[in-house]
């Protein structure tokens, strides 16, 4: 599987400073398991998923541990 994504520095103008978050912008939701699996792999404290649903967004975010529902970090 080969999914892009971004490395987005919160709380922070400055690159390789703040608080990293990974986002992955999908056409679809992946299965909870491979969600929570990138997220073990990615070692940060937050990854975030979205898909574009009609003129919105939807996001669900991941720690290393759990899915969790909400996160400044990975929102921004």
């Amino acid at each position: 599987m080969k999914l892009s994504y971004y490395i987005v520095d919160a709380f922070s103008s400055e690159v390789f400073k703040g608080n990293p978050a990974a986002v992955y912008v999908l056409n679809e939701w992946l299965p909870d398991a491979i969600m929570q699996k990138i997220a073990i792999e990615n070692n940060l404290s937050e990854t975030a998923f979205t898909v574009k649903n009609n003129e919105h967004y939807e996001l669900r975010w991941f720690t290393p541990d759990r899915e969790i529902d909400w996160t400044m970090r990975a929102h921004l």
